[in-house]
């Protein structure tokens, strides 16, 4: 069968999610609080239908179960995270042999059925024992993170040979200390770029060690770049504005992560604000010798910028918003049930940014997906969802994936995000994004969509 999209050979398929949004909290399992558990204990109210981190989707005690369903959806690969809270309950000092136990577990399983696990080592789950001392914003933290990812490589790194530093790390920055949306819940800008000096200090410190232990593997990190899209593209102060849009959210981290260095527009902001993180002589030495091998990068939305025009909200700033506003474009194409565009070209356009501007570097798409609040709508007769709008979702992004290595991007693999429906933070259930159903009210019983059998088709065929 001819396919009108045919994949590179050893093309990596499958989907990604993260130990606080699936694993769940059991009784004697050991595991320390991390933010979320001490936010939702303090605020349940704050998580859609009240639903907090310690029931998710019991992937803990799940795990065989769900590798076979996995299979059944064409996985190859799989990401997820190791939970530092976890792994070490207090941040640091005792490791949690439960822990231990339960990732060798779950990686030797995946690896007896075909399925390569890509494990991330943060993704927003501070330990609360580090957060009550400043968490991000406090340099013992970095020393902290990198001890936990050292003891990471030392367990797992024989088996595992794609490790990532950190999750969308300016999500913290946004959530944390900018938006309000992610604890501690601050407005402070100056702590938004000490947290995302320490984040970046924190990924090229952890390179550095992985590099040392001569592992056979490689290490990236995994970014959410949203590209800027001026108003008016003849519009000097649009694109200028859309040009710092991408340099506070995508190029932030991406610079730093693949060339070493801080976009010049964000650090003549800093410098002007008089927010210059605090940090030691050889920081940016560090930084600048501890490149990634791989890039991972989430894709669901662009952003749509113009100049500033609406009144700086003094109450708030300095914010990012000071220097753009955010352009609500006509007639674009919606997915309700979240608010975010789809935008299927941006997809392509990050990846020629990275073959043009980042050196071709290696790269994969790490996350990209589309949420749906009540998809039991959807379900047929015999209890299958027909996700229809799921396959033509994903389809139609991987058509402009396809194109962009057609054109030379050094792009070797697509993750959905997820595979089974998970807990999404204070969004708890509310949209689901899985190729797998869990059925919360019926003991979080899976069943496999009609996206997941379409998947390993396309996985099967290395293409559609």
């Amino acid at each position: 069968m001819k396919m009108d999209y045919q994949f590179p050979a050893g093309f990596w398929w499958g989907s990604a999610a993260s130990g606080p949004q699936t694993e769940g909290v059991f009784e004697g399992d050991g595991k320390g609080a991390s933010i979320w558990d001490y936010w939702y204990q303090q605020e349940p109210e704050k998580f859609f239908n009240g639903v907090g981190p310690e029931k998710t989707s019991q992937v803990y005690t799940r795990y065989q179960e769900d590798i076979q369903l996995m299979k059944e959806t064409g996985h190859t690969t799989f990401r997820t995270s190791i939970q530092w809270s976890r792994l070490f309950p207090q941040g640091k000092g005792e490791v949690n042999q439960k822990a231990v136990d339960f990732y060798n577990a779950y990686i030797d399983e995946l690896i007896a059925n075909g399925i390569e696990p890509f494990m991330n080592l943060y993704h927003f789950d501070m330990p609360m024992a580090l957060q009550e001392k400043g968490g991000w914003l406090n340099r013992e933290t970095v020393d902290a993170y990198v001890a936990f990812a050292q003891t990471c490589f030392t367990l797992f790194g024989d088996r595992v040979k794609k490790w990532f530093t950190h999750n969308e790390p300016i999500v913290p920055v946004e959530g944390g200390y900018l938006y309000q949306f992610h604890y501690p819940n601050e407005i402070n800008m100056k702590h938004a770029v000490q947290v995302g000096f320490h984040e970046t200090l924190a990924s090229a410190k952890a390179i550095k060690v992985y590099h040392e232990m001569n592992l056979d593997g490689e290490i990236g990190i995994i970014l959410n770049l949203t590209p800027s899209y001026p108003r008016d593209e003849n519009d000097p102060e649009d694109v200028k504005a859309a040009q710092i849009a991408d340099a506070f959210f995508n190029r932030s981290f991406l610079d730093p992560a693949v060339k070493g260095t801080f976009p010049e527009e964000l650090v003549t902001i800093v410098k002007e604000l008089d927010m210059v993180p605090a940090m030691e002589a050889d920081d940016l030495q560090t930084i600048r010798e501890n490149t990634i091998d791989l890039l991972g990068i989430n894709y669901y939305q662009p952003r749509r910028i113009m100049k500033k025009e609406s009144p700086i909200d003094e109450a708030k700033s300095p914010m990012p918003d000071d220097y753009f506003d955010n352009y609500d474009m006509p007639n674009k194409k919606m997915n309700p049930y979240r608010g975010w565009e789809i935008y299927e070209k941006g997809i392509y356009d990050i990846l020629t940014n990275t073959r043009e501007n980042y050196g071709n570097i290696k790269c994969y798409i790490s996350e990209n997906g589309m949420g749906v609040e009540g998809e039991e709508r959807f379900v047929n007769a015999d209890g299958v969802i027909e996700d229809d709008y799921r396959i033509e979702f994903v389809s139609d992004h991987l058509k402009y994936v396809h194109q962009a290595i057609q054109e030379g991007t050094n792009c070797v693999g697509y993750h959905m995000w997820t595979c089974m429906d998970n807990w999404s933070w204070t969004n708890a259930y509310k949209n689901r994004y899985g190729f797998i159903s869990v059925d919360l009210a019926n003991d979080a019983k899976r069943t496999v969509k009609k996206s997941g059998r379409w998947f390993k088709e396309v996985s099967d065929n290395n293409g559609f």
